[in-house]
């Protein structure tokens, strides 16, 4: 999962960064809300985290302004101000979740994991699952036809990433932004790498092929072959 985190506390936001890293997702931090909105209208994220008290614009106008432009992306409001008027004003603004501090990381966690499955019919569960592909999101891991597969921190993201977009073309380009975030360098092939590296690992307990590139486009995570 890619996250951009909104938090101007540097010693909450490197805790937070420091938890989600951990647990194999991207995090972009910015500090203020303006750049939240730009961010989150520039780059493609699977959910952002937003304080609500922010220099600048407040996570409230931001939460507003992401939804002003078209933004669907889910909002977790993260604050200290726990009153009722509060939390019914961040949803009103558009937030998905509303979050109050101090909160436990597991609680942050759960809550990313429950607005990652919301409205996707493959995301009932902390399972993700496709074809025989099956990805446990609490604990990180992988099984292909019922066997276990070791999968580096990028190889999982890669794999979870193209299950959550099954049947659906993922260029180049989206998995640099969910894979490897701000740390890609556009000239290389890592992509390309990383995507054998992990079809070479399907592939051991599965006879048909499952990642499919696209010539010119992409790749395809596909029971069937791609015409």
């Amino acid at each position: 999962m890619r996250v951009l985190l909104v938090e101007d506390d540097p010693e909450i936001s490197g805790f937070i960064v420091r938890g989600l890293t951990e647990e194999r997702h991207l995090v972009d931090l910015v500090t203020d809300g303006n750049a939240a909105v730009e961010m989150a209208g520039a780059e493609e994220y699977d959910a952002v985290v937003l304080d609500v008290m922010l220099p600048g614009a407040d996570g409230f106008a931001a939460c507003r302004a992401m939804r002003d432009r078209g933004l669907d992306v889910p909002v977790i409001m993260v604050t200290a101000r726990d009153a009722v008027a509060d939390r019914i004003t961040g949803l009103d603004e558009g937030a998905d979740d509303y979050l109050v501090k101090p909160f436990a990381f597991e609680e942050l966690l759960a809550r990313l994991r429950a607005l990652s499955r919301r409205g996707r019919t493959r995301h009932l569960t902390h399972r993700l699952e496709y074809g025989p592909i099956a990805i446990d999101q609490r604990a990180h891991t992988a099984t292909v036809a019922g066997v276990p597969i070791v999968l580096t921190a990028t190889e999982y993201r890669l794999l979870e990433f193209l299950v959550r977009r099954a049947g659906a073309i993922v260029t180049r380009d989206q998995l640099a932004q969910h894979v490897w975030g701000g740390d890609y360098d556009p000239t290389s092939n890592n992509a390309d790498v990383y995507v054998g590296y992990v079809r070479r690992k399907l592939q051991a307990h599965v006879s048909a092929p499952l990642i499919h590139t696209v010539r010119g486009l992409g790749y395809m995570l596909r029971l069937e072959p791609h015409a």
